[in-house]
């Protein structure tokens, strides 16, 4: 079977985020989006119709012209009942939810078409599902508010024995240790205290747990990631591959390659790739007057509501210095550098350089060379087609009427 992601106008929403991956990218609970879909599935390919300036990064396996193909809306999380719809779908039949397009199939040929036009040919059939629970993501919170119940579900397809039957069952200090699982070769140094009355703790592959941590779930700390020693880490966080978190942090997710090693308060933030937040970077979630907070569309400007509680949003290789202040509802693009004394601007476009009587454009050649420097220290070697990736979003930013 072949996979394919399509994105809507919906999709925007997930922007800046999305600046520098496609929609199906996004991680939520253990996985991403994609890797979801790729454990229920398991599709012989997986394409995508992507913008052009991620198409290279993001590659989409060639389709097959004599095979059907399932495509499937990159906000839609998966589950069985929605599963079991789309696998017996006919050609040219639509499932969707709340007039929102989540699946159809299509022959191998007009799959090609839409790769290239993004126009799906009119149905044959459409179902409008509503009597199962289907979970189609709308805003850059729905992401915090499913990311605990996406880390229990995620759990299913992972083979990873409970912690009462493993070897880290005299680790470490635990409760309900039957909803903790933790990857054979992981390192759990002593003084961990892990509590999963709430919700249950997944600790990846060769992921560090340092002494004295407190995690409590749901909490999914991922591949090769480490939690700094006396952190606390809890309610719905994920701290995605290859990151380093320490301090406190609640109802956030960290995609990848991230750090935010130090002291410091996160609350209810997504946190794209490689980014850095300096030694005591606060971040406010919650307003002295506890009213809604509001986030600005990084597009149209236009504002929604997103609830009572949200940090900030930071897209990949933004960086914050010691003792940042962020402010509830921040929102900050692509490799923004940001050391003001006070609070910074709650928008912050991509390529920033944003001090306290500073407020002008960083220099691509410089911003490049603080990513490689930073990559350079994991073993990662940024491709041309990534490097020409950030260039456009640069000039996006910087060219008039970009």
């Amino acid at each position: 079977m072949q996979l394919c992601f399509f994105s809507d106008q919906k999709s925007s929403n997930f922007l800046p985020l999305t600046l520098t991956r496609p929609s199906d990218d996004l991680r939520v609970g253990v996985f991403t989006i994609r890797q979801k879909w790729e454990a229920y599935l398991k599709p012989d390919s997986v394409s995508r119709n992507s913008e052009a300036h991620i198409s290279k990064v993001f590659p989409s396996d060639e389709i097959n012209p004599e095979q059907p193909c399932i495509w499937i809306n990159s906000r839609a999380l998966p589950n069985y009942e929605l599963v079991k719809k789309i696998q017996v779908l006919n050609t040219n039949d639509r499932i969707v939810f709340n007039n929102d397009l989540i699946a159809t199939k299509l022959n191998g040929v007009d799959s090609i078409d839409v790769l290239t036009t993004s126009l799906f040919p009119e149905p044959n059939e459409t179902i409008n599902i509503t009597e199962i629970d289907t979970q189609l993501i709308q805003y850059l919170g729905d992401l915090l508010a499913l990311n605990g119940s996406q880390i229990d579900s995620d759990l299913k397809f992972l083979k990873t024995p409970p912690l009462h039957q493993s070897k880290f069952a005299t680790s470490c200090v635990s409760a309900n240790p039957e909803k903790i699982f933790i990857e054979e070769d992981a390192i759990i140094e002593p003084g961990c205290i892990l509590i999963a009355n709430q919700g249950p703790i997944y600790i990846g592959a060769k992921a560090r747990i340092e002494a004295g941590a407190i995690l409590k779930g749901p909490v999914a700390v991922c591949e090769e990631a480490t939690i700094k020693m006396g952190a606390r880490i809890s309610d719905s966080t994920t701290i995605g591959p290859v990151c380093k978190v320490g301090g406190e942090v609640m109802n956030s997710i960290f995609h990848s390659y991230s750090n935010k090693a130090h002291d410091g308060f996160m609350g209810n933030s997504i946190i794209g790739q490689w980014c850095n937040f300096g030694a005591d970077t606060n971040t406010s979630n919650l307003k002295n007057n506890y009213s809604f907070i509001t986030l600005p569309h990084w597009e149209t400007g236009e504002y929604h509501t997103t609830g009572q509680f949200f940090g900030s949003a930071f897209g990949d290789h933004s960086k914050t210095s010691i003792n940042t202040m962020l402010n509830t509802g921040t929102v900050c693009g692509v490799s923004a550098n940001i050391f003001t004394s006070g609070f910074p601007p709650k928008m912050i476009r991509s390529f920033q350089w944003i001090g306290d009587n500073i407020h002008e454009p960083y220099k691509f050649d410089k911003a490049l060379e603080g990513m490689q420097a930073m990559a350079k220290r994991r073993n990662v070697d940024f491709s041309d087609a990534y490097i020409a990736m950030m260039k456009h979003i640069y000039d996006s930013e910087h060219t008039p009427g970009g």
